[in-house]
């Protein structure tokens, strides 16, 4: 009997220490998600949130200085709230109405920073796998040129570090996901970029019409409300009278007017069937007309015929070379992201209340959404260093996934918080 009660009191400590170490799906009691064997911390959230806060403080003018949403009561929220100054005549609103003001700006922070610091781990475990890096010496070097052409004055740079409530280690690590982001992008696209001689011929001889030009003419015109007025308009050009000062009297499109009658570079099949036939059966310099279209009646000539030309296949090939280069890299990178943001989702978890549409225990992620030129689902945005509505000159980072690579990625670092983590960020 002692002796199962001893397995008893085992298997009752055992259990604790896994409720004390797993908040949800396998995350400590200190952390918000794991990705892998990597914990994000609470205090890296913490972090990040009062930062998203006080960026969101910055682009309302004339807001006291930010509480940072303190669920579930919100007490210093509501407070902050209190305190704002209301517009002429506007009465107080009630204590419940801002907690759920407080409620409901707390619940996107937190989405954004979870997504954030997600995707900054994502981003950074994957780097690693392939054998890429950012090296300190890279991350200063462009940090510091960043920092020069956004910042002149050392003074402006402090106090934009003090009212975004970052530090220069954010930034820092900004910039290294950057770096990263970009190598990354190189190391996925590497040997896209061979185009053979044949598959240059092939999409040649496949698509011969998009590298032919159509013959184009270019025209004097006159459009006229009657008939009667067209023909006026053509007995004064048939003696002679100027172009432009006939169409400044009689015409009625104000596009060609404005040109002096010209209307250059028209292709057949762009002009309504009457004039379109009328203009491509017209000799050149020959005067034509009165005919009638649903806008009126037009007399016209034919001052320039540019005949039909194709391109051959040496003048296109530069052309079609990087166009398949292109939807190589492009396929390369759409291959890459379905698998990325799949094996990195699969082996995140998020604790109870910080679950996300990234975490494996979370909702199914959105597969709707048209992809966008960026970054690979999961990797933080990187064509701002500053976040969005920072101070003027805050830093921009180093640029991102060129534009044409995937996206369908969410947006990456949390409004108001750079696409980086502190000094024990992930």
């Amino acid at each position: 009997m002692l002796r199962h009660l001893r397995i008893a009191a085992l298997i009752a400590t055992a259990l604790a220490v896994a409720v004390a170490v797993a908040g949800c799906g396998g995350v400590p009691s200190n952390g918000v998600a794991k990705v892998g064997d990597t914990t994000i911390t609470k205090t890296q959230f913490n972090h990040w949130l009062n930062a998203a806060a006080k960026q969101q403080a910055q682009a309302q003018p004339g807001a006291a200085s930010p509480a940072v949403p303190d669920p579930p009561n919100f007490t210093k929220c509501i407070a902050q709230k209190q305190r704002q100054p209301l517009p002429s005549g506007a009465q107080k609103p009630p204590a419940a109405q801002l907690k759920a003001q407080c409620k409901q700006q707390y619940d996107g922070l937190k989405q954004q920073t979870m997504q954030f610091l997600i995707s900054a781990e994502w981003l950074q475990q994957e780097a690693a796998k392939r054998g890429v890096k950012a090296t300190p010496a890279q991350v200063r070097t462009t940090f510091e040129q960043q920092k020069k052409q956004a910042f002149p004055k050392e003074a402006d740079y402090q106090t934009f570090l003090q009212r975004s409530g970052r530090t220069e280690q954010d930034l820092l690590f900004q910039v290294k996901l950057s770096v990263l982001t970009n190598a990354l992008q190189a190391k996925v696209v590497q040997g896209k970029a061979n185009v053979s001689q044949a598959q240059i011929a092939a999409y040649y001889a496949k698509n011969r019409q998009r590298f032919a030009q159509p013959e184009s003419r270019d025209l004097l015109v006159v459009l006229t409300k009657t008939q009667a007025k067209a023909q006026q308009a053509l007995t004064q050009l048939q003696h002679h009278k100027a172009w432009k000062d006939v169409v400044k009297t009689f015409s009625i499109d104000t596009a060609s007017k404005a040109q002096g009658g010209k209307l250059p570079g028209v292709t057949k099949g762009t002009q309504e069937k009457a004039f379109d036939t009328a203009i491509f059966s017209a000799k050149q310099g020959q005067l034509k007309g009165p005919v009638k279209t649903q806008f009126g009646y037009y007399v016209f000539q034919v001052t320039k015929i540019t005949p039909a030309s194709q391109q051959s296949l040496a003048q296109a090939s530069d052309t079609i070379r990087n166009l398949l280069k292109s939807q190589a890299q492009q396929k390369a990178l759409n291959d890459f992201v379905k698998d990325f943001q799949k094996s990195y989702r699969d082996k995140t978890d998020c604790a109870k209340g910080f679950v996300t549409s990234q975490c494996s225990n979370g909702p199914n992620p959105q597969t709707s959404a048209t992809p966008q030129p960026g970054q690979p689902q999961g990797a933080p945005p990187t064509s701002g260093g500053a976040p969005s509505g920072a101070p003027s000159g805050a830093p921009p980072s180093s640029g991102g996934v060129p534009g044409g690579a995937p996206s369908g990625a969410p947006s990456g670092a949390p409004s108001g918080a750079p696409p980086g983590a502190s000094g024990s960020g992930p």
